[in-house]
């Protein structure tokens, strides 16, 4: 574990956005990914391309490049950041049903870009489950997790367990 104590909380317990005003600008990357399972027919009418709502990897892609920069509106003790580079790849696994989500999201800052990577990943994913649901309720978003972030007094760190793509 790299730090015990809770960043968000002062001294009195109260919730705060930490200081990072004395923190230097370092370059910043942060790579996440999560799954969203489905029915195979769903899974099909992604891949052909003939869901009647569109492009479901498309705007899903678009819709995940959104919400990354809307990170510090969503999450209430994140900083606003100037993000640099915002990547999603989506790739279909017939032999699983799902479709999984790579995102890579860039800045040189004070404070990394972990929160809007995972934000970036989760609406993607969420939008796929909006654009299907007609067909396929029961989908499952899983896995959603960080893969790895370099920069930062911290340095890099890489989860050991992936399974990317």
């Amino acid at each position: 574990m790299q730090n015990a104590t809770l960043t968000h909380f002062n001294a009195a317990g109260e919730a705060h956005m930490v200081d990072v005003s004395d923190k230097p600008d370092t370059a910043r990357t942060a790579v996440c990914e999560g799954y969203i399972s489905m029915q195979a027919v769903t899974l099909a009418l992604i891949m052909a391309g003939n869901h009647k709502k569109g492009d479901v990897l498309g705007i899903a892609r678009i819709a995940g490049i959104m919400a990354s920069k809307k990170t510090a509106e969503l999450i209430p003790l994140c900083h606003p950041l100037s993000i640099s580079h915002i990547e999603i790849q989506l790739a279909t696994h017939s032999e699983q049903n799902r479709v999984h989500c790579l995102t890579t999201v860039k800045t040189t800052g004070p404070t990394g870009v972990e929160m809007e990577a995972l934000t970036a990943t989760q609406i993607a994913l969420l939008t796929i489950y909006d654009m299907c649901k007609a067909v396929d309720r029961g989908m499952v978003i899983e896995g959603v997790r960080l893969l790895e972030k370099s920069g930062g007094k911290s340095g890099d760190w890489q989860n050991l367990d992936s399974e990317t793509v």
